[in-house]
């Protein structure tokens, strides 16, 4: 309803500060040319956007869905973190709809925040038991946000201990140019090590690593002794 909207734009507003939005604008790249090109910032930080989330998680889904929307950084992420409330709450056919509707909206959840606090959530959590064929097209997608989808749901699979998906997807995305990828692959191949088998991550790596971006390869070792750590990045495993 409209009415319930405006009351949360109202009480987003009382968080929003001018200032901190510049410095949001050019920490998630929003000049011209950028990833985040164009988006548009209230300046509100992530604690005071989850107090708004407690508030109105009850709100209907399709007007989630209208937030999700929105030009405003913010109340897209709003959107998909009462979408995220939402799943945790939802009985089978609830998550699927959540499932689903994310998937059909994938052209606002366009930052790397929106889909690092979404993901794992609702695709990861939904398909932890199911078919995973989604995954893999969405991490041959043109769009890169739908690539770091494909990555970052497998985060739920790491926390459950399955490691799988995440090292076939990782695989997939080797070659992609993305600095946003790289990071994301990395980053899941360390907890991969760190939750689930040290050992499954160094027989990736000692297949890959030589191919991989140094980003991703930085990312992936960063808990590794500092020996080993050095062999990797040296070339010398």
């Amino acid at each position: 309803m409209e009415d319930i909207l405006k009351n949360l734009r109202e009480d987003l507003n009382l968080y929003a500060s001018p200032q901190k939005a510049e410095g949001l604008k050019r920490f998630f790249k929003t000049g011209e040319g950028q990833y985040g090109e164009g988006d548009i910032f209230l300046g509100i930080q992530v604690p005071d956007s989850r107090k708004i989330v407690r508030k109105y998680a009850g709100i209907p889904i399709n007007d989630a869905l209208r937030l999700l929307s929105s030009k405003i950084h913010e109340e897209r992420l709003i959107a998909l973190l009462i979408m995220v409330e939402k799943t945790r709450r939802a009985d089978e056919a609830g998550k699927e709809i959540l499932y689903k509707k994310y998937l059909e909206n994938t052209q606002y959840i366009n930052n790397w925040d929106l889909v690092d606090l979404s993901a794992d959530k609702i695709i990861g959590s939904y398909l932890f038991d199911k078919p995973k064929d989604i995954l893999y097209s969405l991490a041959l997608s043109e769009n890169l946000w739908e690539r770091r989808i494909a990555v970052l749901s497998t985060f739920d699979f790491i926390k459950k201990g399955g490691y799988e998906e995440t090292l076939k997807i990782a695989k997939i995305l080797l070659s992609d140019q993305h600095d946003l990828i790289h990071k994301a692959v990395g980053w899941m191949l360390r907890e991969v090590g760190k939750r689930c088998s040290q050992k499954a991550l160094e027989q990736f790596l000692m297949i890959n690593y030589k191919q991989m971006p140094r980003t991703m390869l930085r990312y992936a070792i960063e808990r590794f002794p500092e020996t080993l750590r050095l062999q990797y990045l040296k070339g010398e495993r």
